[in-house]
């Protein structure tokens, strides 16, 4: 059984990927035709609804002509499938391409679910496992209670970074450079200011060394408790954080910090000895 959380309608951090590519005028090798065509694709997410030409130009800040060409493009390549009823688009099978070598690279995923699993019968909750992508945190396994009422979010969804607990896990252990790089993007977006972003980015570094995962109750959907903790699985891999949570009439903060976090940990650890052999 799952409920859908509602999504924040005035968060820019799901919506509009164009803020993450920085200062990129003066980048004579950044080609922004290419960009402009990924940033079309990664408009539409999981589970989400077809779009038309105009929602692509306001969810891309581009305008409506330029996206209009990106489309007839895409759609010739089968990037994007066109409905010729309403003319609106949706992912073609090409995309399909774009992930199968990364998802083939992270065997970590079999190692985790059924670790995840356990977890998420045990804590009658949600688990998921995520990757940083840009200014958001992508989901690439999902695991659910089948008893317990849980958030209907699949692989692909993609959560704020600032303010979810797999988002902060992956701040607390993401290395200064990167963490500057986020915070100059994410002040971009007039969301927060920077000593608020500063801030919570050191709470949550502070949560991490004292209690070894970090924690959101209600701040990223009002009615949702989760808790964090994130880890490398080789040299060279991207960090990779797994959450736990659950509605906060299931899961209280006392639940989840001394039933659920003890668990995770030896989830995590379990499966970073599993990677070394």
């Amino acid at each position: 059984m799952g409920f859908r959380p509602t999504l924040q309608r005035n968060s820019q951090l799901n919506t509009a990927p164009t803020s993450s590519h920085g200062n990129t005028k003066e980048d004579r090798h950044f080609v922004t035709a290419l960009a402009r065509g990924l940033e079309v694709l990664a408009c539409f997410r999981s589970g989400g609804r077809m779009l038309g030409n105009q929602e692509i130009a306001r969810r891309c800040k581009l305008p409506k002509s330029t996206v209009s060409r990106l489309t007839y493009t895409l759609t010739k390549l089968g990037y994007l499938v066109q409905d010729q009823a309403d003319g609106r688009y949706r992912l073609g099978i090409a995309t399909m391409s774009l992930g199968v070598g990364m998802l083939a690279r992270l065997d970590v995923r079999e190692l985790a679910r059924p670790l995840m699993q356990e977890l998420a019968d045990f804590a009658q909750a949600y688990v998921a496992l995520g990757v940083r992508d840009r200014l958001s945190m992508l989901y690439i396994e999902n695991c659910r209670s089948q008893t317990g009422l849980t958030p209907s979010m699949e692989v692909g969804t993609r959560i704020p970074i600032v303010t979810s607990s797999m988002g902060r896990a992956y701040l607390a252990l993401a290395g200064e450079s990167e963490r500057q790089e986020i915070i100059e993007r994410l002040s971009e977006l007039d969301a927060w200011s920077e000593a608020q972003i500063r801030a919570g980015i050191q709470q949550s570094i502070t949560d991490y060394r004292t209690l070894g995962c970090t924690c959101s109750f209600g701040d990223w959907q009002k009615n949702v408790n989760a808790i964090a903790a994130g880890f490398r699985p080789g040299p060279g891999q991207p960090i990779m954080v797994m959450t736990c949570g659950a509605p906060a009439s299931a899961a209280s903060r006392e639940f989840l910090l001394t039933e659920v976090r003890p668990r995770l940990l030896d989830a995590l650890g379990r499966m970073q000895r599993m990677l070394e052999h």
